[in-house]
């Protein structure tokens, strides 16, 4: 969908800490192989914040940074991946609370890493269904902790990071727009995190810790490894190209990427390689240096390239991500002006 008078206002991310990939290897933790693989320099790792309170952190600083006032927002959305600290609990409503204060609607987006931006494409939907609503909070937040998860070894190839992230959509003011925004469903493919496996009858009913290859090796045994693989590529080459057609643009004309966090082999095979794009263009030095973040690759990667003084009056920034399920979602931003807060 082409998107007018939709902006970006405020961007941020919390990373509580850091994690040597060098140190993880010494002790253990992570394999010389799996190092190697990934290219990953550090991981961020939260000791005690669950992920809701890191939200909270990214959320205020997003909400600060937009010069909106939580008054003005009119949605909030809480993007997650895993367990966000209490069962049966809705953290969306804590982290208005705690951040907003006020009595919009609040809720839970649950498709995984692609979270974020599927919360930006309803988001962007409800701001222009009705032109009062002037803006929205878009939040992540994720602790890949044990016992339930391993950080290092429960998907392997892609290591996973500690972290809050948060974005305000505004119908009134921002430093970049909106242009398009596609997002592209594969139903059949929603075995491949789920496998052979009964339904369980609590969490972590089947294994502990979590372990993503076996519930993939059991769907791609049933399935055969190019039905899945055929898929994949053909959601994520309809997602981008849709995208990228919607805001009139092509390849050549995006000036910067920010993609998922995955470790550097999967980077190349998955974007780099197919899309033929330089990873010095991408946010691949950020997503180095923290893991994969769940939801919150694309709305932390965004927030690194404003921070740094990287973009440009002028500049276009493709944002692609992919969650379990399948989903796909590419959204292209076009940068108006540099904010105060930048660099």
């Amino acid at each position: 969908m082409r998107f007018d008078g939709v902006r970006v206002a405020g961007v941020a991310a919390y990373v509580p800490g850091r994690m040597r990939v060098v140190d993880a290897v010494a002790d253990g933790r992570c394999s010389q192989r799996l190092a190697t693989q990934t290219g990953l320099h550090a991981v961020s790792v939260s000791t005690e914040e669950s992920g809701p309170e890191l939200a909270v952190r990214a959320a205020e600083l997003a909400v600060k940074r937009s010069g909106h006032t939580p008054d003005e927002v009119a949605l909030l959305l809480h993007a997650t991946v895993y367990h966000q600290g209490h069962d049966v609990w809705a953290p969306a409503s804590y982290i208005q609370r705690m951040v907003l204060g006020n009595r919009c609607p609040a809720l839970e987006i649950r498709q995984l890493s692609n979270g974020g931006l599927a919360a930006l494409d309803l988001a962007a939907a409800y701001l222009t269904a009705a032109p009062r609503r002037a803006a929205a909070l878009l939040t992540t937040g994720d602790r890949f902790c044990a016992p339930g998860f391993d950080r290092w070894n429960s998907d392997p190839g892609t290591v996973y990071g500690d972290a809050g992230t948060a974005l305000v959509l505004s119908r009134d003011t921002g430093f970049a727009r909106l242009l398009s925004l596609v997002t592209v469903s594969e139903p059949d493919l929603e075995g491949l995190h789920r496998g052979d496996d009964p339904f369980g009858v609590a969490p972590l009913a089947q294994r502990q810790p979590v372990d993503l290859e076996a519930v993939k090796k059991a769907f791609v045994a049933r399935t055969g490894v190019s039905y899945s693989i055929s898929r994949v590529v053909a959601g994520q080459a309809e997602a981008v190209d849709r995208a990228l057609a919607e805001a009139g643009l092509a390849f050549t004309d995006v000036d910067r990427y920010v993609l998922p966090h995955f470790g550097l082999r999967r980077l190349t095979s998955s974007y780099l390689r197919p899309w033929q794009v330089d990873r010095a263009v991408t946010t691949w030095d950020w997503a180095s240096t923290v893991g994969h973040l769940g939801a919150g690759d694309q709305f932390s990667g965004l927030a690194h390239l404003v921070e740094t003084g990287t973009l440009r009056p002028g500049e276009r920034v493709l944002l692609a991500g992919v969650g379990a399920g399948y989903t796909w979602t590419c959204a292209v931003l076009e940068i108006d002006e540099v904010p105060g807060w930048a660099g």
